[in-house]
This record gives structure tokens, sequence and C-alpha cells, in this order.
């Protein structure tokens, strides 16, 4: 009955026309939007009217959300579903957006939540997700990674693949796969690169993945999922079989979309 019923209002929410102020917004905020063919423009516009619509969204430290703000980081957080099955996210019902850059105070858990990294007081961040909770934005840093891809550096798809990656139970940097041989293929892939990658930030040597990634397996995950997005030609280069595992994955090329503009 439930299905039933949200399959009904999405439709209906699907069936409104994207409103020309949102697309300004994406256009201007989320430079991957104009590397989309026209299809996937469509498909995306469609995953953001139901995204935004469904989940719980609370402005902190003094911010007041407006549609710039639920609509760039909506289409954001959607462009790495567009390819995937999925249920808009289910294991997130409420986003928590800040200004910029905060020092969280203590936060209570809810009754029925089990937070991945509880925040300690004093602890900056720029976004977090908990495991049966919020996903925590700063909006400054959403906004600075949604315009400018360039610098490999994005929030709101580090955060939401971590939610991705929850949604089998386990924050462990292995999302649900199809079946055993993609399982086989993403853990040996992966093992070997965030070894790799934790060599690396040992020895202090530079990598094209963030040393951040080198913290653990979910962290890898979701580091290689901003340099997947954001300098797919670096990671193709670098590390093929990472690209190819994450490109079966997400079921999208980003290195086929550089340089493409579907928006002019």
């Amino acid at each position: 009955m439930f299905h039933w019923f949200s399959t009904r209002r999405r439709k209906k929410l699907t069936a409104v026309a994207f409103p020309r102020a949102w697309e300004a917004i994406v256009q201007r905020n989320v430079a991957h939007f104009c590397m989309l063919t026209p299809d996937e423009q469509a498909r995306l516009r469609s995953l953001i009217q139901v995204f935004v619509a469904e989940k719980q969204w609370e402005g902190a430290g003094g911010l007041v959300l407006t549609d710039e703000i639920r609509i760039s980081i909506s289409a954001q957080a959607c462009l790495l579903l567009l390819g995937l099955p999925h249920n808009y996210y289910r294991n997130v019902a409420t986003i928590i957006v800040y200004p910029s850059t905060v020092v969280a105070p203590p936060r209570r858990p809810g009754f029925f939540e089990v937070p991945m990294a509880p925040v300690e007081p004093g602890q900056a961040i720029l976004g977090q997700a908990f495991h049966q909770g919020p996903v925590i934005i700063i909006w400054d840093a959403a906004l600075q990674g949604g315009r400018q891809p360039e610098l490999g550096y994005n929030v709101v798809y580090h955060e939401f693949a971590h939610k991705l990656d929850m949604l089998d139970g386990a924050a462990d940097g292995t999302p649900p796969l199809a079946d055993r041989a993609e399982y086989r293929d993403w853990v040996e892939t992966c093992s070997a690169e965030y070894l790799r990658l934790r060599r690396d930030a040992a020895q202090g040597k530079p990598s094209f993945l963030n040393a951040y990634g080198a913290t653990n397996e979910a962290e890898f995950f979701a580091v290689a999922t901003e340099q997947f997005f954001d300098r797919p030609r670096e990671m193709a280069a670098q590390a093929p079989d990472l690209y190819r595992v994450l490109k079966a994955y997400y079921r999208q090329d980003p290195v086929s979309r550089l340089g493409k503009n579907t928006c002019t």
C-alpha cells in the first residue's frame, strides 16, 4: 500500500514542469549538469523534483533555507543516482545545512539512530552522514564543489556516497552490488587501491586521491566517488581498474562527458 502511494505521489511530482528558476539554479551551480545528454538532464530533473519534496530540510547555524540551497544540493546528490536502481536514498530522511564550516556542538542521537561517527565537540566539519540519521552539509562547500569540479572536492558526493555505502547496513566501502562476480572484482580492485593510498599517505607521497581516503574503507569509497565524477580523466589514467569498477557501479562514464556543453 505504501509503495503504491509513494509511486503515485512521485508521478504527480514529476508530471509538473520543472520550474525555470530551478533550471537556472542547476545550470549556474552544478557544472556537471551541462555535460549531460538531454535525456540524462531530463532524468536528473525528475530525480530532483522527488528528492527535494520528500526530504526534510533544516537550516542550522542561522541559515535560512532557499530554493537555491535545496536545488543545488539535490542536483548533486541525485547525480549519483542517475544510472543506479534506487529508492531516492531511502536511508536519508533529513538534510541539515549549515552556512559555512562549523565546529559542531554535541548532538544527541535519535532513539532509533545509530551514528556512523558521532561529531565530537570542537570538531570542524564540512559534512557528515549518520548511519540511521541525517546528512549534514556545509552550504558554501557544497556551492564551491558544484561550481568547480576541477578542484576534486565535493562534500555532497562524499556524504551521499556514504549513504549509498550504508544501504546494506554497513559502512565498509562496499555498496550493494549486483552479484558475487561484481563483489569479487570490487573487493580486489578497491582493496589494492586503498592499500596503495595508505602507503602513499604514510610516506607523504602525493596521490590523485585525497589522503583522507586512507582513513578507512568507507572514506576511501567516498573520496574515490568525488574523484570519479570530478577528475575522471586523472583516475582513468592513474587507476584504470578503479575507474572501471566505479563506472560499472554508477553506470556512468564521466570521461565521455568532458568538454561537452549541452546547455548552450
